[in-house]
């Protein structure tokens, strides 16, 4: 259903903003006459994320996205709405009026719309699945039929916000290394490239036999000189040419045993699927869906095809009428302390908070690993920084010093 920009006057004559669903120009003009609001400019907008009217091709709709952090604060305000009382259907009213982001302000008003038409909201949530995940619907649904949406809106919210600031600091530990590995690869090549050739080029005119290292350093000086582009372009095409294959099923299959497999990048992949695992799943059964159905959600956001075969048999051992742990304990990806805690959380009866423990235990790992290895990875930069620039040192002043020996 299209939706339409409006711009228009109350009752009171005061001038009025917002975004109305209707199936033609006409039919919005009398929806917003019937409740009182005299149009007085009306554009259609996007009617999908992503998608622009056919009158709107800027760039910049193109790049129009709901960001996480956006999506997260409206959850929270929508759950406070709901909590003091107020209906759906205005609280999503209050929403649209109160969101920045134009094109989550547009998904709103078609939510509201498909609510009013007598659709659930989880439901309505569904139909965008660019912006709200299975994980979200299902939550809302099944808050929806335990009567406590507003509880699982604020958990919701609270999930997002822990998602996301694990993956901030993730990123923070990370960019100072990126940064330097971008910088310090880009002065090497500048260096070797154009600056180097003005120093051996008084070298070739002197026609005498040049140490190896100088040799090398010429070579390679020549070489990135003449075909640099050539360089950028292959690794260019070998990055495109990875990213194809990895989007094939067996390519990907590889591509997910290798990150599990690696050594030390491996275990902190490991881990980092685990706590999202659990996390997850511990939230799900938390909001009342049930076991089967919250491992099919869990299985397509670990994002690693070997933990997702894992879950898919383990769903086939839970059929059969065996236990969590016990289907997850035949699996090396699992760590034991993992499988013994969901083992103890099935026996008592709390396996939700036991998944929350374990999913505290591994983010709290994964960060710690993450920071070391930054924290490692600095010196390393450093050291090979500097033999770079003590090789192509060294082989300039070979030469010269072989040239004062011939000298005396």
């Amino acid at each position: 259903m299209p939706v339409y920009e409006y711009r228009a006057l109350d009752r009171a004559g005061k001038n009025k903003n917002g975004i109305i669903d209707a199936d033609s120009p006409v039919a919005a003009r009398q929806k917003l006459r019937g409740s009182g609001v005299f149009t007085i400019e009306l554009k259609e907008t996007s009617s999908t994320p992503g998608q622009a009217a056919p009158d709107q091709t800027s760039i910049s709709t193109f790049f129009k996205r709901v960001r996480p952090a956006e999506l997260s604060v409206a959850t929270r305000q929508l759950a406070i709405l709901l909590g003091a009382g107020i209906t759906l259907v205005a609280s999503l009213d209050a929403m649209i009026s109160q969101v920045p982001n134009p094109l989550l302000k547009k998904i709103l008003a078609q939510i509201k719309e498909s609510v009013n038409e007598g659709n659930s909201l989880a439901f309505s949530l569904s139909r965008h699945p660019k912006v709200f995940s299975q994980i979200y619907v299902n939550m809302v649904k099944a808050g929806e039929e335990s009567g406590s949406l507003d509880l699982v809106l604020d958990r919701l919210a609270e999930l997002t916000e822990h998602h996301q600031a694990l993956r901030g600091r993730l990123k923070a530990a990370l960019a100072y290394p990126a940064f330097m590995l971008l910088i310090g690869g880009l002065v090497l090549f500048f260096l070797i490239t154009f600056i180097v050739p003005n120093i051996t080029k008084i070298f070739d005119e002197m026609h005498q036999v040049l140490p190896l290292p100088t040799l090398i350093l010429i070579g390679v000086s020549n070489f990135l000189k003449s075909f640099w582009w050539l360089v950028i372009g292959g690794l260019g095409c070998a990055v495109l040419l990875i990213r194809r294959l990895i989007n094939t099923p067996n390519g990907r299959h590889i591509w997910d045993r290798l990150k599990l497999r690696t050594p030390v990048i491996g275990p902190v992949n490991t881990k980092t699927a685990m706590a999202r695992f659990s996390r997850t799943l511990g939230s799900l059964l938390q909001n009342g869906v049930p076991l089967l159905p919250a491992l099919g959600i869990v299985r397509n956001i670990v994002s690693n095809t070997i933990i997702a075969e894992v879950i898919d048999n383990s769903m086939d051992d839970i059929r059969s009428g065996k236990a969590l742990a016990v289907s997850l304990s035949r699996s090396r990806w699992f760590p034991p302390i993992a499988i013994q805690m969901i083992s103890a959380g099935e026996q008592s009866g709390e396996i939700e908070s036991m998944l929350n423990k374990i999913a505290d235990i591994y983010e709290g790992e994964v960060e710690s690993q993450v920071l070391a290895m930054t924290s490692m990875l600095e010196p390393v930069m450093i050291l090979f920084m500097g033999l770079t620039v003590g090789f192509i040192v060294i082989s300039i002043l070979l030469p010269i010093f072989e040239m004062n020996q011939m000298i005396r």
